[in-house]
């Protein structure tokens, strides 16, 4: 016959003297018939993925889409240009002081910013990977000196040094991506480093220095596949770092120069005290779209990490 729950409770409290955890025990209802519960990502990071694709495809389309010109003026009959117009059906997200339309500025921001996400995100994992998966795996001195430049990296301010690199040099979307980049390889460089000392002594990677292989063929094909995983939930996380670091940068002046439009000078120009009482929108819709978007790369990293059951790796 078939044991139930409380008679599984009955055998262990036999057996060890009346004492037994709760966890021990697992009914026949908690795991499925395979023996391991299924992961699902969910329809949370289907709509976020949804969302990041949305305002990727404007971004990158907007020199084409059927939307206004970005620094082009829309007088109206209550003011010509100048006076700022509410969202409507001609102007989606209404317009600014000078009259120009704040949904295709928006749409032109996200060029900036989604650029600099990216190019930070890639800076930091194709040189703080590349180090960390080098550091954990061959050791030895070279990961005791990287694992200090990586602690003095996480331990500078990273406002101070971003506003000291593009002070010395320009304000180039170069070198606000690049700046940002540079921050990110510490962080990525330690998680890329501690993941490569957790499966550098796995039995696969034995097996592969049993045949001979050599140390680069290793780390790319048996190695770089793993740390992959890790990275990336990383690097999505990365990414609405950088943009949100970006828009710091814009309120203090500090971000891409001359009339380039990123989200962070968009909300910028909007966040007088009279533009904010007089014309929210100008400033409001810019933040919507940083949010959505933040929001979704936060959401997605966080799902890829429990989906493949990433852990906080701190070696």
């Amino acid at each position: 016959m078939e044991s139930t729950p409380i008679d599984i409770i009955d055998d262990q409290l036999d057996s060890s003297g009346g004492s037994v955890a709760v966890a021990d025990v697992v009914t026949d209802d908690s795991v499925p018939q395979g023996g391991v519960a299924k992961k699902k990502l969910g329809i949370g990071f289907w709509i976020a993925v949804a969302w990041l694709i949305f305002i990727v495809t404007l971004a990158v389309f907007a020199p084409i889409l059927p939307i206004k010109e970005a620094e082009a003026s829309f007088p109206t009959s209550r003011g010509g240009p100048g006076a700022r117009a509410a969202p409507s059906a001609d102007h989606w997200f209404g317009t600014d002081e000078s009259a120009r339309d704040v949904f295709a500025r928006t749409i032109w921001g996200a060029r900036v910013s989604l650029t600099v996400g990216f190019v930070a995100v890639f800076v930091g994992m194709l040189v703080g990977g590349s180090l960390g998966m080098i550091s954990g795996y061959i050791r030895g001195w070279f990961d005791r000196v990287l694992s200090f430049i990586f602690l003095v990296l996480l331990s500078f301010p990273a406002l101070v040094l971003a506003i000291l690199i593009t002070s010395l040099i320009n304000r180039s979307l170069a070198t606000i991506a690049l700046t940002l980049g540079i921050l990110s390889i510490a962080p990525i460089g330690r998680l890329s480093r501690a993941a490569t000392l957790q499966f550098a002594e796995r039995e696969f990677v034995t097996a592969a220095k049993a045949i001979g292989a050599k140390p680069g063929r290793i780390l790319m094909k048996e190695l770089l596949p793993n740390v992959m995983i890790p990275m990336a939930a990383l690097g999505l996380l990365g990414m609405a770092v950088a943009i949100v670091a970006e828009g710091g940068l814009a309120f203090l002046n500090l971000s891409v120069e001359g009339g380039t439009i990123s989200w962070g000078k968009l909300i910028n120009e909007g966040r007088g005290t009279r533009l904010l009482r007089d014309a929210p929108w100008i400033a409001i819709m810019p933040i919507i779209v940083l949010f959505m978007t933040v929001l979704a790369l936060n959401y997605a990293g966080d799902k890829v990490r429990d989906y493949f059951d990433v852990k906080e790796l701190s070696v």
